[in-house]
């Protein structure tokens, strides 16, 4: 956890003060408590992570669910109205900013987007529904993403359309 805690800080270019920060801080205890034996002890820490995920998602504006596999270097951008489903997936090296949500595009279809390594995902994007996002991938701002989006691509527009990136990104991670 401590490790992760250590990247995750780094990643955000060592601000204790960045509130992705301290959403991911939450996220890693959270993750953590599943490791936790004997099971009374992880009851009271699922307790404890229950009010401080509560606590992140009223003053950051960040809803990241422990049950998120994220990948290294997984950095918050800005806070404020990231939605991001139990039942999305994250590769590494991605970025996401304020607005995003990544979620259903069903309440009785419960798949949320697998995202790939690389991807940027702009201020405002939305991405809904049981699809694949490739690596190296940039999604615009506002851009409602419904379909899969091939590695290498940028995805623009409402419904966003998906053109070819034309040259592979570098990571641009603090």
């Amino acid at each position: 956890m401590f490790t992760n805690i250590r990247a995750d800080y780094q990643a955000h270019g060592c601000d204790w003060g960045a509130q992705g920060f301290w959403a991911l801080v939450v996220y890693r205890f959270g993750r953590w408590r599943y490791t936790v034996r004997p099971a009374i002890l992880r009851k009271l820490f699922s307790f404890v992570y229950k009010i401080l995920f509560k606590l992140i998602q009223i003053i950051t504006g960040i809803e990241l669910p422990c049950e998120v596999p994220i990948g290294k270097n997984f950095i918050i951008e800005h806070s404020g109205g990231i939605v991001v489903s139990g039942f999305a997936k994250f590769g590494d090296n991605c970025r996401i900013r304020n607005g995003v949500v990544i979620g259903l595009a069903r309440v009785d279809d419960p798949c949320a987007p697998q995202i790939g390594n690389g991807v940027d995902i702009g201020t405002g994007a939305k991405l809904l529904g049981n699809i694949k996002i490739g690596d190296n991938v940039f999604i615009g701002a506002n851009a409602v993403v419904l379909r899969d989006v091939p590695s290498n691509s940028i995805a623009v527009g409402v419904p966003a359309v998906i053109k070819p990136a034309g040259h592979k990104r570098e990571n641009h991670a603090k």
